[in-house]
């Protein structure tokens, strides 16, 4: 899989980027990860997810581009993707594979080369992945979920707990 460039010169690509990279740390990390359930609590978060970078890219998308002939274009280092492991809920790897398409595809599109906004053509392509994403789990998820798999469960170690107290 293609990973992002490590900059943009867009901070509202480098805003995308961070939301949906801990979006696939909450999916991997979800109480669903390891088992071929995804409960009902892991699905309501993940529709969450979509839609919260769908209503950032609308928040992104309205205002007009900025003007900023002193500050742009200036590269912002983005952070470093997660790393998905292969886990046991093979809906949710799904699910995070097309969170970090969508990640990679915006990160290394035109738009990261603007000072903030995004071009139509790569807007479109980001929401036609949350579409995909939304349909997944729609069509998918709620309707196949889980399977009996005696013989190849688990496939995977537990992929662990979130984060702790800082």
């Amino acid at each position: 899989m293609a990973t992002s460039t490590n900059q943009t010169y867009n901070t509202d690509v480098y805003g995308v980027v961070r939301r949906i990279n801990r979006f696939i740390i909450e999916i991997v990390k979800s109480q669903s990860s390891g088992t071929s359930q995804t409960i009902s609590f892991d699905v309501v978060r993940a529709r969450t997810y979509i839609q919260a970078v769908r209503s950032y890219v609308l928040w992104v998308c309205s205002i007009p581009m900025l003007d900023l002939p002193e500050t742009g274009p200036t590269p912002v280092d983005l952070p470093t993707p997660p790393v998905i492991p292969l886990f046991e809920n093979e809906s949710l790897f799904d699910l995070a594979t097309l969170f970090s398409l969508a990640r990679d595809e915006i990160a290394n599109s035109q738009s990261s080369r603007l000072s903030s906004n995004l071009i139509p053509f790569d807007r479109m392509r980001l929401e036609a992945i949350l579409d995909k994403a939304d349909g997944f789990l729609n069509s998918y998820v709620t309707v196949v979920d889980p399977l009996d798999q005696p013989e190849t469960s688990p496939m995977t170690p537990i992929t662990g707990t979130g984060a702790r107290g800082v």
